[in-house]
């Protein structure tokens, strides 16, 4: 297994995609030094986007966090999460009614239509139940785990419904040894009880990608051999960016370790273009 310098790989490539968690930051915070990275990537003249699974928050909420931490090269703009997707999807295609959703009040704040009424599944009863047009399923926090997965398997029996996964993420690092199950991991679950499938917007998915692909051809004559997408988990970041045709880096510093990234990468054949230990630059 071959390990390269992300600064190294980086003159091949016109716009770089992000993933966050395990990429920009961890449990800790921001990585040591990324800022590093964005002065570089604005001296050299390289676009970028932050391409993320997270829909706890809305994109400016999600820029705003990373300004807290010092990193101002963030900015909402240049932001593309699952959550976006889902906003769309709500709009085009749920006409009125309540939208239940699992996660916290924040994270369902920005789906927030005068057309809709957003509900917690904790509040749906006997009452409102033929209202329910759309379920999503947002966070992992915000609901009690017991009660709330039990009333939405319920929900699902009882209503033929969309119901949208706004982060397919299983997991994601708690510490530097333990993970924590995502609301992706909920979803399988509850769909292997219900036999169904549920609507994903998320990595591996194409649709984040395709709408960061249109915003870069917006401003430049740019093909997706001139674009990389960095990530730490092969079966999002790394095998979404290989589906939509582009340049992929593995960086170590999140859900793949060091010491079990050539295992990883041969028993699931998904195979990054690039290894890198970090995204930082130093």
């Amino acid at each position: 297994m071959q390990i390269e310098s992300f600064k190294s790989i980086l003159p091949k490539y016109k716009a770089i995609f992000f993933d966050a968690f395990g990429v920009l930051k961890n449990y800790n915070g921001l990585l040591p030094g990324i800022e590093n990275t964005f002065a570089y990537l604005k001296e050299q003249g390289q676009d970028y986007y932050i391409v993320t699974n997270d829909a706890s928050r809305s994109p400016k909420q999600l820029a705003e966090s990373y300004h807290k931490l010092g990193l101002m090269a963030i900015t909402e703009d240049r932001i593309i999460s699952s959550g976006m997707i889902t906003k769309e999807y709500i709009d085009l295609k749920v006409d009125g009614g309540i939208v239940a959703y699992l996660g916290t009040e924040n994270s369902a704040h920005y789906l927030q239509t005068p057309e809709i009424k957003l509900l917690p599944v904790s509040a749906i009863n006997d009452s409102n139940i033929g209202e329910v047009n759309a379920l999503v399923l947002l966070d992992d926090e915000g609901f009690n785990w017991f009660h709330d997965l039990n009333k939405t398997v319920n929900l699902l029996r009882k209503r033929t419904i969309p119901a949208i996964v706004a982060n397919t993420d299983n997991t994601y690092p708690l510490t530097k040894h333990d993970v924590a199950i995502a609301i992706g991991g909920v979803a399988t679950m509850i769909e292997s009880i219900l036999g169904r499938r549920f609507i994903r917007f998320g990595k591996p998915d194409s649709q984040m990608f395709m709408f960061a692909y249109d915003m870069l051809r917006q401003k430049s004559d740019i093909t997706k051999r001139e674009i990389l997408m960095v990530g730490d988990t092969l079966h999002t970041d790394i095998l979404g960016g290989n589906k939509f045709g582009l340049d992929t880096a593995l960086v170590l510093t999140g859900n793949t370790r060091i010491d079990d990234a050539e295992t990883k990468i041969k028993s699931t054949g998904i195979v990054p273009t690039h290894i890198c230990e970090s995204a930082v630059i130093e």
